[in-house]
């Protein structure tokens, strides 16, 4: 090793050295790992850890909370209840529902689905002590289960020297997402100063669905007032939004596209406040939820306190039993969309999911009783598209005569359907007459709980996934238009639009439950099928004799206009009067 390499080595060995010395991070003291105790309702035993410290409060809060002070310190315990359908865990802490799952669903990633848990919940019920704030869920209570019937009771309760005491109550039956929610007392409540309890809910919502964008656009928080008046903070708003309520409150609900996180009043809440934030560069959250009620003071001193959770799926047949007004959750478009969907489509669909068939065969079926219900509208629309069609070289004759004059070619085309008896919309009107129905099923299908997740197979040029159905429904879509136009008369950006919107559709559908466009497809493909069918029964040389007929009537003086046909021709002869009349005066001008 020569002199300058020596010195190197010597160099950075000191300078490693310095490094390690002054820079190296500064062990941090271990502290106890803080441990919960466990309490099931099959032993109703509890054991606690001797290396869980109690948490010890300011001495000063202490003093302020009165006859809650003996209950500010405390050794956190849990309790959890596991049904059918729920998983709960309470902590005696507070109280509350500190963790919840819904065992039945996952997340789309295939993780257990959470409604309530540490990172994303926190309750407080606050009120005054001598001008200071407490809440009561930040004490220690003494948790004890206990069985009413099939029933899972658990209670949490503070209890003093003198007997009295405030308790917390839980009823959890053995299957559905309903939990009863009580809170008795004897002489601790009126020790309170203010008027009435706040019930504070922060509900940080993460994503269960893959579509975070979609998710939010379904994300809000729901009420519902004493008065029956639904109401809703806008779920499309990228702002923070706010509502306060002063009349008395039924229930407010917290929700998701396909879930719920609810609490509901037997009597009411006298008041609240609601708010939904979203911080959109944020992907690990969907919403931020806020959530105040007011509960009177004197209603929890009275025993009077009685309310409910709904913690589960935003599922329509659920929700109808849960309490009045409760399905609100579940949107069914708006009326008269929502009222058909209501009585006639969900009735359906309900009787033909409870033969536990495959939901491709369920809508297989309702597409044909649907089928079958507009088959009178359907034989019509394609009568009239098959008068349309004999009509059609006439019809070509005087657009070629009148190329540039298209209110003279209107007006010999009214006076040729005049002539032949035809009304040239009477195809148009039953083919209307459906579009309520499909809208119907355009607002049922991706907000039906049991379609959740039936997202299709992924092609990574197209996107994070590609729904085969509406690539199958496009190509019955762009073959039905195609069709229509051999025997239509529509010419021009007009008949290309009808190519151009199936493809459009392929965009706007494909985030949708494949249930959707798998409806349309079927529904489309049955319309081919049905409109082939009706093909067979109409005979376009009977059409024509029929019309010939009525021409040689017309022409005679016989038979008489429709009032439609009368009021077209009058309405096509002032379009013209005004034309002509706008003609001569910007001719007058020049001159």
């Amino acid at each position: 090793m020569d002199r300058n390499t020596a010195i190197g080595m010597t160099l950075m060995g000191a300078l490693l050295l310095a490094y390690f010395y002054f820079f190296s991070p500064t062990p941090q003291p271990q502290t106890p790992v803080q441990t919960t105790t466990e309490l099931t309702a099959d032993s109703g035993q509890r054991t606690t850890d001797s290396t869980a410290a109690p948490i010890a409060i300011d001495s000063a809060k202490i003093s302020a909370l009165q006859g809650f002070g003996g209950f500010a310190n405390g050794r956190e315990e849990a309790v959890t209840i596991e049904t059918a359908d729920l998983k709960i865990q309470f902590s005696s802490k507070g109280g509350v529902i500190n963790d919840l799952e819904l065992k039945n669903y996952k997340t789309y990633y295939g993780e257990p689905l959470k409604l309530v848990e540490p990172r994303s919940n926190k309750f407080e019920l606050n009120s005054q002590v001598k001008g200071e704030s407490i809440d009561l869920y930040s004490l220690y209570y003494t948790p004890q289960v206990s069985k009413k019937n099939d029933t899972t009771l658990v209670a949490f309760t503070l209890r003093n020297e003198a007997g009295e005491f405030f308790t917390q109550t839980y009823s959890i039956p053995p299957v559905g997402f309903e939990i009863g929610y009580t809170l008795s007392n004897k002489g601790m409540v009126e020790q309170l100063g203010s008027e009435q309890l706040t019930l504070n809910w922060t509900n940080i919502l993460r994503p269960f669905e893959k579509d975070l964008a979609d998710s939010r656009n379904n994300t809000t928080i729901n009420s519902y007032t004493s008065a029956g008046e639904f109401d809703y903070i806008s779920e499309r708003s990228t702002d923070t939004e706010t509502e306060i309520f002063a009349e008395p409150l039924k229930w407010i609900s917290i929700k998701q596209k396909f879930f719920l996180a609810s609490v509901i009043a037997k009597d009411n809440f006298s008041g609240g406040e609601i708010q939904t934030s979203v911080n959109m560069a944020d992907t690990s959250v969907v919403k931020r939820a806020n959530v105040k009620l007011f509960i009177p003071r004197a209603t929890a001193a009275e025993n009077k306190a009685s309310y409910k959770f709904y913690f589960g799926p935003n599922d329509y047949n659920q929700l109808e039993k849960v309490t009045p007004g409760f399905n609100e959750n579940v949107y069914l478009g708006w009326a008269p969309i929502k009222y058909i969907n209501k009585f006639a489509i969900r009735p359906i669909f309900n009787v033909l999911s409870d033969l536990n068939v495959n939901y491709g065969i369920v809508i297989l079926i309702l597409v044909l009783i649907l089928r079958v219900v507009l088959l009178p509208l359907s034989y019509t629309s394609n009568l009239s598209m098959a008068k349309m069609k004999v009509l059609k070289p006439e019809l070509d004759e005087i657009k070629e005569k009148f190329p540039d004059d298209m209110a003279k070619a209107q007006q010999e085309q009214m006076k040729l359907y005049q002539q032949v008896g035809v009304n040239p919309l009477s195809g148009c009107i039953p083919v209307l007459l459906q579009l309520p129905i499909l809208m119907a099923m355009f607002y049922l299908f991706p907000n039906s709980i049991e379609l959740r997740q039936d997202l299709p197979f992924a092609i990574p040029f197209y996107g994070s996934h590609v729904s085969l159905f509406v690539l199958l429904m496009t190509a019955a879509t762009l073959y039905y238009t195609w069709q229509n136009n051999q025997m239509t008369t529509v010419q021009g950006p007009m008949k290309s639009l009808g190519y151009i919107m199936p493809v459009v559709f392929i965009f706007v559908l494909n985030s949708f439950p494949a249930a959707l466009s798998f409806y349309y497809f079927v529904s489309t493909v049955t319309t081919i099928l049905q409109q082939m069918i009706i093909k067979r029964f109409v005979d376009e040389d009977k059409i024509k004799a029929v019309m010939e007929e009525n021409r040689k009537k017309i022409a005679s003086g016989g038979g008489s206009k429709s009032k439609f046909m009368s009021k077209l021709e009058n309405a096509m002869k002032a379009s013209e009067e005004a034309r002509k009349k706008a003609e001569e005066e910007k001719k007058n001008k020049k001159k």
